[in-house]
């Protein structure tokens, strides 16, 4: 699907067709939703349903967790008219902050780290996350929020995968999340029907796509679409800065 195309008849969750699927490899994360940004409706839209729930909901505070919840944190933050915070990798804040460990969705060992001057007793944050899949960064910034005497407010992301994590997240906080209830099972098996836009787009024809399965000029059948997450060819290592 074209960046910067905007349908004229909008479905819910319209702009999740924007995401790209990983043509890397295992080592990166299954699909990249950042893409969606680069669509000013789609960034718009996507703000505007991650806040609908909490329309009549007091907010102190927003607080996005590093990296690319910074992105949707701000535009939340700058929707609401509240400030933002940021909730960082361990080793980039120079003053005195509050530590947590955590897995990431790949089982790394990994540090989260939030400013202690900025959360006071009963302030109601509202935690803001690209994405959600295993929750352990998630996880970290609540105990992170609660430790500091803060309030989760509730929980916003794109998409919040249906884990083990994910699930305790849903079920004991208020969550937002963009993803419509029809197209949940795509997203928890990590195989969306709209990847097949980008196998048959020629803008995304790079050395890791094989174009054809069933041996004609494929436009999405679904016996390929079937075989979807078995099409991909990686290399071995992931390229420099990536």
């Amino acid at each position: 699907m074209d960046v910067w195309k905007v349908p004229k008849e909008r479905q819910q969750g319209w702009y999740l067709n924007l995401m790209a699927p990983n043509i890397k490899g295992k080592q990166y994360p299954w699909l990249d939703p950042s893409r969606l940004y680069c669509n000013s409706q789609a960034l718009h839209e996507c703000v505007e349903d991650l806040l609908q729930p909490f329309q009549n909901d007091e907010i102190d505070l927003v607080a996005g967790i590093d990296a690319m919840g910074f992105i949707l944190g701000s535009a939340i933050a700058k929707q609401l008219e509240k400030g933002f915070l940021a909730i960082r990798k361990a080793g980039h804040l120079c003053v005195k902050t509050d530590a947590m460990n955590y897995s990431d969705y790949s089982g790394r060992e990994k540090v989260l780290e939030v400013r202690t001057d900025a959360i006071k007793e009963g302030i109601r944050v509202l935690l803001v996350d690209q994405w959600i899949e295993t929750g352990g960064s998630m996880e970290a910034a609540i105990k992170l929020v609660v430790r500091q005497g803060g309030i989760v407010a509730g929980i916003a992301a794109i998409c919040i995968e249906e884990s083990e994590g994910g699930k305790h997240i849903l079920q004991n906080y208020k969550c937002s999340q963009c993803v419509p209830p029809h197209l949940k099972a795509e997203f928890n098996e990590h195989s969306l029907q709209s990847f097949l836009l980008f196998r048959n787009n020629p803008l995304h024809e790079e050395p890791g796509y094989q174009k054809r399965v069933c041996g004609a000029d494929c436009h999405g059948c679904p016996s390929c679409y079937a075989t979807f997450t078995n099409l991909m060819t990686y290399p071995t290592e992931p390229t420099e800065n990536s």
